[in-house]
């Protein structure tokens, strides 16, 4: 946090929410001077943070604005003395740092965790002192972004100050909304450092701070820290894009005159809403010209309609559908669905007479304060918590309403990587899927995973290390591998084994997209060497044993003296309607009547012949059994068809695959309703966990 200053002027293009208040920028040496010299009342605030407080104040008009003062009084104190590289007092940065968060409609508690954020890093201030004088609260988000010490890490030092903030952000988002921040005025004012620096802080914040931004849903501070990236690590295509958007500047921008038409198509239709025309930032602009190729007028920028209610956003969205052109597969509604960090609004594009294609964006004012400002605009998190909260042990992890799956998901897989190298390499390798799913777990729950998971995924996201056993999953009830890749709104029932020695194969490694998944699947591997080079499958033939019966059972066909056989493919019993067809051989075999073979059977031209049921009850059916691999299974279920009085024709065990067994039984009934009870019984039969007719 201690990032040293630059030219407080680099990059005013950059600086969105500059452009949007009208603000004038701040000169930092003047609030310098303020903060040497002080108030000149111990009533009052101190004139360097009135920015702050007036920004603070427009969002919380009866915010009590004493402890701001005290905690920029213990602030400045303890950094004075303090330069910046760039010459500024210290405190300019702590001040900045809490500047942008008020701006963005951070509480009180967040903007004086703000101000004292560098404090026990950098000064004499101990934590004991913060929490004597500000509380719990301030004491934690402060503690959890401090970094750790680098004379006891070294070369770990990043990557394990990246995970304490992490740890801490799992209990608090708030010291997340800190660590952006500071980081986007550190960007900001880079420029006083050498180029190599400025590349691997500009590197470290692309690849860990900007998804973060993203997944927490500050687009206001996501933005900005792009465009300065962009800068620092492009700088030809950052000038070719300023060139871009300069020669646009020159010329005529058709948005406001078809804002104007919005406008007056929502006045007619009697909807009150505010419509803006929203620039493009940066990097914006570089990707429509990667993907459009040359640009129009219409492209370098967005139209915003405000509105107060979610019914007045669909209004709108029909007014402007009926009222221009859409453009059909630019329409997204992210109000049905929200993104995962948060975000809401309706996204479509319209056509105008004169050519034009305008985006437009649709929400109501509080999506859209959220969709700048992000869980920083849910002010503190805390206060609905129930009143028993006080009273559990502070130890305990809080209950954070903020808390999405994917963080979840890294405070889980994190625990499991201890080697800091690990963890800063999943750690960017998570926060570069930009895209989730939702599955539902067949006991009602839900898992929250990355776009592409697998089943294997979904195992460890439930079952944690008991995944090493699962043999399978259902999806959407079809029983299917663990490689299958999952798909929003999936359920998926993950089926276990009993077997307490059973182990991943070394192939999962090729299906799990998720750190935990993939860290829990490679400590077992190599806690296994003699497991990891063990086959999945062994190469043996099905074991088959055969009895004496065969035929067609109790059909009959009306063809005299021809050969009667009951069709494999779908095991017709009484009372099931049936039909029959003449093959090579004179034989004649028997289908149910919905079998497809049915179909292809009259397709080719087969003869067919009718059959019939004899009056006799037994049947002839084929069942297989999907199971666990144990011991003494086949003798389990032999026993168990036995017991129902039920003749084995034919038994084939096929090879184990994964700890799962599949048998095929050919069984002579002695009579056909006794099929359910038969059915039931074999999945009575511990470690089978499905019978169906083949």
């Amino acid at each position: 946090m201690s990032a040293e200053a630059t030219n407080p002027e680099a990059h005013p293009e950059a600086r969105p929410e500059l452009r949007r208040r009208g603000r004038t920028r701040l000169d930092l040496r003047r609030l310098g001077r303020a903060a040497l010299l002080g108030p000149t009342s111990r009533d009052r605030l101190p004139d360097a943070i009135g920015h702050v407080a007036e920004a603070h104040r427009a969002h919380y008009p009866d915010a009590d604005l004493s402890i701001l003062r005290r905690a920029y009084l213990l602030a400045e104190t303890s950094h004075r003395g303090q330069m910046r590289k760039s010459g500024e007092p210290y405190i300019t940065h702590p001040l900045a740092v809490t500047l942008i968060l008020a701006e963005l409609g951070a509480e009180t508690t967040t903007l004086t965790a703000s101000l004292l954020h560098d404090t026990v890093e950098d000064t004499d201030v101990t934590l004991d002192q913060v929490r004597a004088e500000f509380g719990d609260e301030v004491c934690f988000i402060v503690d959890g972004v401090t970094k750790v010490e680098k004379i006891d890490y070294g070369a770990a030092a990043e990557p394990e100050t990246f995970r304490k903030m992490l740890v801490a952000t799992g209990n608090d988002v708030r010291v997340m909304s800190i660590k952006l921040a500071d980081r986007l005025h550190n960007m900001r004012t880079l420029g006083v450092m050498r180029p190599e620096k400025q590349a691997r802080i500009a590197k470290v914040t692309r690849d860990v701070l900007i998804p973060l931004a993203e997944r927490l849903g500050v687009q206001a501070l996501k933005t900005e820290l792009e465009d300065l990236v962009f800068a620092i690590l492009h700088p030809e295509e950052y000038e070719s894009t300023r060139a871009l958007i300069a020669a646009h500047a020159g010329e005529r921008d058709p948005l406001p005159a078809i804002a104007d038409s919005v406008r007056g198509v929502l006045r007619e239709a009697g909807i009150t809403a505010e419509v803006q025309v929203r620039p493009r930032h940066f990097v914006s602009v570089h990707r429509i010209a990667r993907t459009r190729g040359e640009l129009r007028g219409s492209d370098f920028g967005r139209i915003l309609v405000l509105v107060g209610e979610n019914a007045d956003c669909y209004a709108v969205l029909g007014e402007l559908h009926t009222c221009f052109t859409p453009v059909v597969s630019e329409f997204k509604d992210f109000i049905a669905t929200p993104k995962f960090n948060l975000y809401q609004s309706l996204h479509t594009a319209v056509a105008t007479p004169e050519g034009y294609v305008a985006e437009v964006i649709v929400r109501t004012r509080q999506m859209h304060r959220v969709a700048e400002a992000g869980v920083v605009a849910l002010g503190n998190p805390y206060t609905t918590a129930t009143p028993d909260a006080a009273a559990t042990d502070p130890d305990e992890e809080r209950v954070d309403p903020t808390r999405p799956g994917w963080l979840s998901r890294l405070l889980d897989w994190q625990q499991s990587a201890p080697d800091p190298d690990t963890f800063w390499t999943v750690l960017r390798a998570e926060l570069a899927q930009d895209r989730e799913i939702t599955v539902f777990r067949a006991d009602g729950g839900t898992l929250g995973l990355p776009a592409g998971a697998s089943c294997i995924d979904a195992a460890y996201a439930q079952h944690g290390a008991a995944a090493h056993g699962c043999i399978g999953a259902r999806v959407n009830g079809r029983l299917t591998s663990l490689s299958s890749p999952l798909s929003d709104g999936d359920t998926v029932q993950l089926l276990l084994a009993q077997d307490a020695s059973s182990g991943p194969a070394a192939e999962w490694l090729d299906h799990a997209r998720t750190p935990a998944a993939r860290i829990a699947i490679s400590s077992w591997l190599e806690a296994h060497p003699d497991r990891a080079m063990a086959p999945t499958s062994a190469a043996r033939a099905p074991l088959s044993v055969v009895g004496a019966r065969g035929g067609g059972g109790n059909a009959v066909a009306d063809l005299p003296d021809a050969t009667v056989r009951l069709a494999g493919c779908c095991t017709p019993v009484p009372p099931d309607a049936v039909a029959g067809f003449l093959v090579r051989g004179g034989a004649v075999t028997v289908h149910r009547i919905h079998c497809a073979a049915v179909a292809q059977m009259r397709a080719v031209g087969r003869t067919s012949v009718a059959v019939h049921w004899r009056a006799t009850a037994d049947c002839r059916v084929t069942l297989r059994a999907e199971s666990f691999g144990r011991p003494h299974l086949l003798a389990d279920l032999t026993e168990a068809i036995a017991r129902e009085g039920v003749e084995v024709v034919s038994a084939t065990v096929e090879p184990p695959v994964e700890q799962r067994v599949r048998h095929s039984y050919t069984l002579q009934l002695p009579d056909a309703a006794g099929l359910p009870a038969l059915m039931r019984a074999m999945r009575d039969v511990p470690g089978v966990y499905d019978v169906s007719r083949v």
